[in-house]
């Protein structure tokens, strides 16, 4: 055991040696060296531990290409977000309380090892939630974030933000603060924030996790985010459909109908129209016509 060890770093030790498994051995050996000692009487410990690491992952691609690769990727939906933060900053919590995901929450450092996908409901869409494991752990999934349509990059100090900001320069999402936790501010230290982040130019919106406080305008600004635009469909004499497709800003009715099925755009006799682009209800369009959020299409078929 090495000197001056942490209680965390002795529960990924026993994690380890229970673990079954190449994969749950790498993972929990990954741990115990983000966890491990630091100093110079620890050199040698960290030593051993990245040599067994480099065994199992050797041990685990050989595993891998005698079995073929099962493993699959993440699917990206329509509009995905990602949630980027410090250990311990709520992201967990974050992602437990705006979708269906149940990850594992703990006041543990780095107890999120792989990423979490879970969907919220806004506006009878979904969208996608990603929790990568924290920014300052080897497991950082920077691939994720650089690929993800938003960013949410949750904090609970303001000095996190510039530092987390840094580190995610080169993603090309648009990026959302979520400073969390205000429930243990004062109003006037909440007012002095925001007015600190606005000076700043940032898009953010304080929130707690905990009380739920100000989570329904932090669902609205993610969706905004996405620029994009909701268009229901529906067919003569039936009630529009339940949930609406998601479109760019710049679609048409032609667009609509080719997302619903390839080729259905030369089955379809007829086009009307109800919502904000409509000069009346029901009004007969052509497939030129450029749609806005909220809008619902009636497709006649020949």
């Amino acid at each position: 055991m090495p000197i001056n060890a942490s209680p965390f770093f002795e529960r990924a030790q026993a994690e380890h040696e229970s673990a079954v498994g190449t994969e749950a051995k790498i993972r929990t050996l990954k741990k115990m060296i983000t966890l491990a000692p630091k100093h110079k009487g620890a050199e040698n410990l960290l030593k051993q531990l990245k040599t067994r690491l480099k065994k199992l992952k050797y041990a685990n691609e050989k595993e891998s290409k005698k079995a073929g690769s099962t493993q699959k990727g993440i699917k990206k939906h329509d509009m995905q977000a990602v949630i980027v933060g410090k250990t311990n900053s709520g992201k967990s919590f974050l992602l437990s309380v705006l979708t269906n995901a149940e990850p594992k929450i703990s006041e543990n450092n780095f107890t999120t090892i792989s990423s979490i996908i879970g969907m919220m409901d806004f506006g009878k869409t979904s969208i996608q939630l990603i929790e990568v494991p924290a920014i300052d752990s080897e497991y950082y999934d920077k691939g994720v974030v650089n690929t993800a349509d938003t960013i949410l990059i949750v904090v609970d100090k303001n000095e996190q933000i510039e530092e987390i900001l840094e580190k995610i320069k080169n993603s090309p999402g648009k990026k959302i603060i979520i400073f969390n936790k205000i429930d243990l501010l004062t109003e006037q230290e909440q007012r002095k924030l925001s007015a600190t982040l606005q000076s700043k130019k940032y898009n953010f919106v304080l929130i707690s996790s905990k009380t739920k406080e100000n989570l329904e305008e932090l669902k609205e600004k993610i969706f905004q985010s996405f620029d994009k635009i909701r268009i229901y469909t529906k067919e003569p004499g039936k009630e529009k459909s339940p949930k609406p497709i998601i479109m760019k800003p710049d679609s048409n009715v032609f667009d609509v109908a080719e997302k619903i099925l390839h080729g259905f755009s030369k089955n379809v006799k007829e086009t009307k129209i109800w919502g904000p682009s409509s000069k009346f209800p029901g009004q007969k369009i052509s497939f030129k016509h450029k749609l806005k959020d909220l809008d619902v299409v009636e497709f006649k078929t020949r």
